[in-house]
């Protein structure tokens, strides 16, 4: 009798443990090329957990206020945003706007922002003043996204420092690889110095065209080289998808038949499917740059499918993720 009570008291305990870890998920959203998709993937990703059942905060950390004003909010009629919590002024769940229709919680942001990344750079625990907003609030929500500026700046940094994992939104082109690059070594070295915790979440193929054949190369190579690590879902170009920002709706309140929502819901999906299987002892393996990576020519139209891209001679998607030793 003893022996099946301390069976089961394990199994509570494992259980509550891995709860514990899937719950309260920070995810920075982070490319800084712009123009990929990345407040599109916030957005939309946010709404589609939320659909299914998880709670939601989206924090809007780009000056830019896209994410803002997609989730039907006017980025001009703030009452406290981001940039009040990143100065200390308010508490994060101060700024939290709540009952919105797209299903998910958001701190807003607005041009004040840029000002603010101004101050941040003269003042002290700077890379930490969006995690420690945080820690109040986190055991509120499943899931808390957070949409970056398109570039690698202190905003960005606060970011990073603050999640947990990163999820990398890429069009299937050619110049994106060099911004892999340069994420690659930053998530690197944010976890070297400042969130050991940090892991890369996934690789997101966005605008992908499956009639291009140098979109079916980078993501074959993308494959090939990351492995797991890229998502099977794959978010398509998609006219309903760029125009329901204009609605200050996530597409899937938009027009919820389309190939844009049912991508987006497929990787809700996936980052679910993630979470649940993930061992709750597993460590993010490094991410190692074995040599640089250059820029080459733009290959011509009339390129053969698999030639577009040469790998490891070259020097193209050069990474390597290391494996634990068991």
């Amino acid at each position: 009798m003893l022996n099946v009570m301390l069976l089961l008291l394990n199994q509570l305990k494992n259980f509550f443990f891995n709860y514990i870890t899937i719950m309260s998920k920070i995810i920075a959203i982070t490319n800084q090329k712009g123009g990929v998709g990345k407040t599109t993937t916030a957005i939309n990703l946010a709404a589609s957990l939320a659909s299914l059942d998880q709670t939601v905060l989206l924090i809007d950390l780009d000056p830019q206020g896209n994410a803002t004003m997609g989730s039907g909010l006017d980025k001009a009629e703030l009452y406290y945003s981001t940039c009040d919590v990143m100065l200390d002024q308010v508490a994060l769940v101060d700024a939290i706007v709540d009952g919105l229709p797209c299903g998910y919680a958001l701190a807003p942001t607005n041009g004040d922002l840029t000002a603010a990344e101004v101050e941040l750079t003269t003042l002290a625990n700077r890379e930490h003043r969006l995690r420690n907003a945080i820690l109040d609030i986190r055991d509120h929500y499943d899931y808390i996204l957070i949409d970056t500026p398109p570039s690698l700046n202190m905003l960005t940094l606060n970011a990073l420092v603050a999640a947990e994992a990163v999820i990398v939104p890429m069009q299937c082109e050619y110049f994106a690889l060099e911004g892999l690059s340069a994420l690659m070594t930053t998530v690197e070295g944010v976890r070297s110095t400042l969130n050991p915790s940090l892991k890369i979440e996934g690789l997101l193929r966005t605008m992908f065209d499956g009639r291009n054949n140098l979109a079916n190369d980078v993501s074959a190579q993308l494959d090939e080289h990351f492995g797991s690590l890229v998502y099977r879902a794959f978010i398509p170009r998609n006219v309903r998808l760029a125009e329901a920002p204009s609605y200050g709706l996530p597409v899937m309140y938009y027009d919820k038949g389309s190939r844009g929502a049912k991508a987006y819901l497929a990787l809700a999906q996936e980052v679910l499917a993630q979470a649940l299987s993930r061992s709750s002892n597993h460590e993010p393996s490094p991410i190692v740059l074995k040599k640089d990576l250059p820029i080459k020519n733009q290959p011509e139209e009339t390129t053969p499918p698999g030639s577009a891209l040469q790998v490891a001679d070259d020097g193209v998607l050069v990474f390597q993720l290391k494996q634990n030793k068991k």
